[in-house]
């Protein structure tokens, strides 16, 4: 097999599919990799002390094949790549029109006549996989097993209108065949997309009861839906699901009906016999019509291979082989992303959530699921929010600069018992300011303990002592008994208390003047 490089996605699915007991030979011939390259990887995580039965969450797998294979971070290009990679948009127009011996000798050679055939070939296998016929996957496909494998795909139905808009809609049919009954599950969908492929998945779990241990699917050459459900290099949130069922993801070949027969050849029996001729009053009655449609009339049928009726066989023989549904459902995520404003805000559908602030003006990436939010820089988990459906704010005041933030994490409760920690004294000022008015005086309150960072514990105990036996404890009495050093000569209550007050706050020199003399 051609020389290329891996990314993490690929070689956790690779390690997956290991875990899973399958051998190197069968994942080699699945996956379309070398075996050498599955033992490189395998033998990697086991002197690492990682076994089959060893669970990884993601971010796990992601930190250990960082620190096992530095170099998936750093693929090296061949040069064949950059010599190439200019002239790319016009290659691929070329092979639209003719074969690659013909698009080499016509714009290859001219350019680059010391480029070979076989480096051209091995380019097109790194950067146009499609084109090449030769050398292909081969899916690794025995005599199926009860509860091994189902095989996925989407078909086109018709048109549909809405008679509540009287809108005319394209209907497609997400299907699931279970391999070993043929019993099959059958959604009619509007949209292609990540999120609707997501849930037909988890709809089509339950209508079973249990799961597949394996998912044979198309990878999106066939240009029916988006290129991010199907692709090669398995979609994250796809992954996620295929974990949470406990189930692995297989892709076939594009463009290979042979690769999933057993789905390929019922679009067009679900189309004939559930769809055409059919009249809906509305999106509920099409779906219920297709569930029952599963069940009496498909899976009542005798099939032309198995001789068994497919929802008896399934029920009978391989229902028990499948795998039991996890306690919870799976939460679908939408992938977007989001800049961090200047005020350590991301806009998220109208609602705006805080991250920490060293993010500033980046661009995260963002998993909005049913009752989470969460913000990814990079592989890395930053925040998580509960999801917001109005227009509202979550801000957590953690992810701010504390000294942005100090008076409203700084409550009346927090700064009472920092005083306490200082020193009595500082104690009973603070206390004696907040029974005033906790938030008129907080901030004062945080001035004096502020003031223990410059002037000591010490000091401000005596300063306060000061302050309390002339019955003004405030932060600029405080505040100024500490810079003109007056705590330095206290030793004593004084005996005139409302004589002393100004002289705290103003100092003496402020009462200094002469009486007037008589007969002046």
């Amino acid at each position: 097999m051609a020389r290329r490089s891996w990314n993490l996605n690929q070689i956790i699915e690779i390690l997956e599919h290991w875990q899973a007991g399958r051998s190197v030979k069968s994942i080699a011939e699945s996956l379309g990799v070398d075996r050498k390259t599955v033992r490189k990887y395998v033998n990697g995580v086991l002197s690492a002390g990682v076994t089959r039965e060893s669970y990884l969450e993601r971010e796990e797998w992601v930190a250990l094949l960082k620190q096992r294979f530095p170099e998936l971070d750093h693929a090296q290009r061949s040069p064949t790549y950059f010599l190439l990679e200019p002239h790319k948009n016009e290659i691929r127009d070329a092979l639209g029109k003719n074969r690659v011996i013909t698009v080499w000798k016509r714009q290859v050679v001219p350019t680059l006549p010391g480029l070979s055939l076989s480096s051209f070939r091995r380019w097109l296998r790194d950067v146009m996989p499609e084109v090449i016929t030769g050398n292909q996957v081969t899916v690794w496909r025995p005599d199926v097993p009860p509860g091994e494998e189902s095989q996925i795909d989407f078909g086109y139905l018709g048109p549909w209108q809405d008679p509540a808009t009287n809108k005319q809609l394209r209907v497609w049919a997400f299907i699931m065949v279970l391999s070993y009954s043929r019993h099959m599950f059958v959604e009619p969908v509007f949209r292609l997309d990540s999120p609707t492929w997501l849930h037909c998945h988890i709809e089509a779990f339950e209508f079973f009861g249990r799961a597949p241990r394996r998912l044979v699917l198309d990878n999106l050459k066939d240009g029916v839906v988006k290129p991010d459900i199907y692709d090669p290099e398995i979609n994250l949130e796809y992954a996620r699901l295929a974990r949470h069922y406990g189930t692995l993801v297989d892709p076939c070949r594009a463009g290979h009906p042979k690769d999933k027969p057993r789905v390929e050849r019922q679009v067009s029996y679900v189309r004939e016999s559930m769809w055409t001729g059919m009249r809906f009053g509305n999106v509920a009655h099409m779906r219920q019509h297709s569930r029952r449609w599963c069940v009496e009339d498909a899976g009542a049928r005798i099939h032309g291979t198995t001789r068994w009726r497919p929802f008896e066989y399934y029920e009978q023989n391989e229902k028990q082989h499948m795998l039991p549904l996890p306690a919870e459902r799976f939460e679908v995520f939408e992938l977007t992303t989001a800049k961090v404003a200047p005020d350590s805000h991301c806009q998220v559908r109208k609602a705006r959530y805080s991250v920490p602030f060293r993010f500033l003006g980046r661009t995260l990436s963002v998993r909005v699921g049913e009752k989470t939010v969460e913000f990814y820089h990079g592989e890395d988990l930053v925040k998580t929010h509960i999801r917001r459906f109005d227009q509202g704010t979550s801000t957590d005041m953690r992810d701010l600069p504390e000294e942005k933030t100090a008076f409203y994490l700084h409550t009346p409760q927090v700064c009472l018992q920092k005083a306490r920690q200082i020193g009595t004294p500082v104690h009973d000022v603070v206390l004696a300011l907040l029974n005033q008015g906790a938030l008129i005086h907080l901030r004062q309150a945080q001035g004096i303990l502020r003031l223990e960072q410059k002037h000591g514990a010490g000091r401000l105990n005596t300063a306060c002592k000061m302050a309390l036996s002339c019955d003004d404890p405030h932060y600029r009495t405080i505040k100024r008994i500490l810079d003109n050093r007056m705590d330095m000569s206290f030793t004593e209550e004084p005996t005139d208390r409302s004589a002393r007050i100004g002289a705290y706050l103003h100092g003496s020199n402020a009462f200094a003047f002469d009486l007037p003399q008589k007969g002046v």
